[in-house]
C-alpha cells in the first residue's frame, strides 16, 4: 500500500504542475495534463523494469546489497537523465514511422499517447510476471501500432523494424558470447591455476584495465553522446589512455590488497567487488542519458506538437518533462525494481562476483559493438543474454568435469581404493595443464572401456547439471517475442479509444 500511495502522490504531483502549465498563454490543455500523467507512468516502469540489469547482477554477486544498489542506480539514473540526457528528442522512436503521413497535430497527439501508454503498460506487466523486456522496444511497438492505427500499414518503415526485430536475436546472442568468452579467460588465467592469488595479483589489474576502457569508450559514445560527439576511434583513443593509467594504479593496490588472503576461489572472488559497484554506477549513468527520452520523448514530442499545433520530427525537452522521466525512472526503481533486481540477480542463474564482472563486461562492449555495425541492440537483451551465456558456460564445464571424473573411476576399476583417492586428490589440485596429462597417462596406460552409444546418451543425462532454470529462459523468451506485437496491438486500440473520445 505505501508503494502504490507513494507511486500515486507522483502522479498526482505531475498532474497538479501540467495544469499550471498554459500553452501559448491559453487555458489548461487536458492532453498535456494526460499526457504527463502517462508519461510519469512510464518512467516509473521503466525504472522498475529496466534499471534491474544495470544493477542486478552486483545484487545477485553479493558486491552490492539491494538497499545500496537502488541508491547507486536512482543517483546515477538521475544524474546521467540531467546531465548527458540532451535537451533535443527525436519524436518518432528510431523512424519507424513516416511522420509526413499523421494527417494533423491532433492525431499526431493521440497517436503518441496511445503508444506511451501502451507501453507503459506492457512494462507493468512485465514487471509482474517478473519478466525483464526491453523498454525502447515497447516504445517501438507502441509508435508501430498507434501509427497503423492512425495512418495505415504504408505509414510504418519495414526496414527499419527489420533491424529491430534482428535486435532480438543478436543482442543476447553477442551477449552471451562475450561474457561467456570472459568467464572461461578468467577461468583458464586465475581459478584453474595453483597459485590463485599469485595469478590474480597478475591478472587482475589487466582485466580492471581493459574494463576502464570498455566503460569510458561506452560511456563516451552512449552516455556522453548527447554533451559531447566523437568517432569511435577518439573514444577508444581516450579508453586506451585511461586504461593504461588505471592499470599502474591499481596494480599495486590489487597486490596489496590480496596479501594474507587464503589460495581459494572466494578470496578472487572479493577482489572484483570495487570494480563491479562501478560498473553499475556507469551503467546506470548511460542508461539515465539514453533511456530516459523512451518515457519523456512522447512526451516532449506531444508538448511541441500542442505548443507549435503541428508535427515535428524532433522536440525540445522542456525542464520539467527531463525532471518527470528522471525522478519517475528513480522512484520506479525504489518502489517497484527489487522484483525484477532479484530475478536478474540470481533467479535466472547463481552469480558471483567474477560472473557479475562477465557480464558487465559483456553489456559495454556489445553495445560498442553493434553501434560501429549500425545494429539497433537492447541493454536488456544484451545483459540477460550475458546471465544465460554464464549459466550456460558453467553447466558445460560441470558436465565435461563429471564425464571426466567418471572416465577416471572407470579406468581404475578393480583397483585399490586408497591408489583411487591418491590419484583424485593429485588431480583435483592440478592445473588444467597438468590434467591433460595425467588424462592421457591414464589413457595410455589402462585399457578404456567401451560404452555403447546408448549408455553414453544415458550418462550424458546423469552428469548434466541444469544451472540456468529452463522456466526462466522460458518465460523471458517469450515476453521478448510478444513485447512489440502485444504493444502495437494495445496501442492501436488505445489510439481507437483516445480519438473516438476526443473527435466531437
Amino acid at each position: 500500500m505505501f508503494r502504490i500511495g507513494s507511486a500515486l502522490l507522483f502522479i498526482v504531483g505531475i498532474m497538479l504542475y501540467a495544469s499550471g502549465i498554459h500553452p501559448a498563454g491559453g487555458s489548461v490543455s487536458i492532453e498535456l495534463v494526460v499526457a504527463a500523467v502517462i508519461g510519469g507512468y512510464m518512467a516509473m516502469n521503466i525504472g522498475a523494469n529496466d534499471v534491474a540489469n544495470n544493477v542486478g547482477p552486483a545484487v545477485g554477486s553479493k558486491a552490492l546489497t539491494l538497499t545500496g544498489a537502488i541508491i547507486i542506480a536512482a543517483i546515477f539514473e538521475a544524474s546521467g537523465a540531467f546531465i548527458a540526457g540532451g535537451n533535443v528528442v527525436n519524436t518518432i522512436k528510431k523512424g519507424i514511422i513516416d511522420p509526413s503521413m499523421i494527417p494533423n497535430g491532433d492525431v499526431f497527439v493521440w497517436l503518441m499517447m496511445a503508444a506511451l501508454l501502451a507501453g507503459a503498460i506492457w512494462l507493468n506487466i512485465a514487471t509482474a510476471i517478473g519478466a525483464p523486456v526491453s523498454t525502447t522496444h515497447s516504445i517501438v511497438g507502441g509508435v508501430l501500432g498507434a501509427g497503423i492505427a492512425a495512418g495505415g500499414v504504408g505509414i510504418a518503415n519495414w526496414d527499419k523494424f527489420g533491424l529491430i526485430a534482428a535486435s532480438w536475436v543478436i543482442s543476447p546472442l553477442i551477449g552471451g558470447i562475450i561474457a561467456a568468452a570472459f568467464l572461461y579467460w578468467i577461468k583458464r588465467s586465475i581459478t584453474y591455476k595453483k597459485d590463485m592469488i599469485a595469478a590474480v595479483n597478475r591478472m587482475l589489474p589487466v582485466m580492471i584495465s581493459i574494463m576502464v576502457w570498455a566503460f569510458s569508450t561506452y560511456l563516451i559514445m552512449k552516455g556522453l553522446k548527447k554533451v559531447i560527439e566523437l568517432n569511435v576511434l577518439t573514444a577508444c583513443g581516450i579508453g586506451l589512455s585511461l586504461a593504461i593509467l588505471t592499470y599502474f594504479i591499481f596494480k599495486p593496490m590489487v597486490r596489496k590488497a590480496a596479501q594474507g588472503m587464503k589460495n581459494e576461489k572466494q578470496s578472487v572472488n572479493k577482489l572484483f567487488t570495487l570494480p563491479l559497484i562501478f560498473s553499475a554506477a556507469l551503467l546506470s549513468f548511460a542508461h539515465g542519458a539514453n533511456d530516459v527520452a523512451n518515457a519523456v520523448g512522447p512526451l516532449a514530442a506531444i508538448s511541441d506538437a500542442i505548443t507549435s499545433n503541428g508535427v515535428a520530427t524532433k522536440a525540445e525537452i522542456p525542464v520539467w518533462v527531463m525532471a518527470i522521466g528522471a525522478i519517475g525512472i528513480s522512484l520506479g526503481l525504489a518502489l517497484f525494481g527489487p522484483k525484477l533486481i532479484r530475478t536478474v540477480g540470481s533467479e535466472i542463474t547463481e552469480l558471483d562476483q567474477m560472473r557479475a564482472y562477465c557480464i558487465a563486461m559483456s553489456a559495454a562492449i556489445t553495445v560498442i559493438i553493434a553501434s560501429q555495425m549500425g545494429l539497433p541492440v537492447s541493454s536488456t537483451h544484451i545483459a540477460v543474454g550475458g546471465i544465460f551465456g554464464v549459466g550456460f558456460l558453467r553447466e558445460y564445464l560441470k558436465t565435461s568435469y563429471a564425464k571426466t571424473i567418471h572416465e577416471i573411476e572407470l579406468h581404475h576399476t578393480g583397483v585399490e581404493q586408497p591408489e583411487v583417492e591418491a590419484f583424485m586428490i593429485e588431480f583435483e589440485s592440478s592445473t588444467l595443464e597438468e590434467k591433460r596429462i595425467m588424462l592421457q597417462k591414464l589413457k595410455l596406460n589402462t585399457a578404456k572401456t567401451e560404452l555403447t552409444k546408448k549408455e553414453r546418451k544415458r550418462l550424458k543425462k546423469v552428469y548434466r547439471q541444469e544451472l540456468v532454470k529452463r522456466s526462466a529462459l522460458l518465460k523471458i523468451a517469450a515476453a521478448w517475442i510478444i513485447t512489440v506485437p502485444a504493444a502495437g496491438t494495445m496501442a492501436a486500440l488505445l489510439f481507437y479509444t483516445i480519438r473516438g473520445i476526443m473527435l466531437p
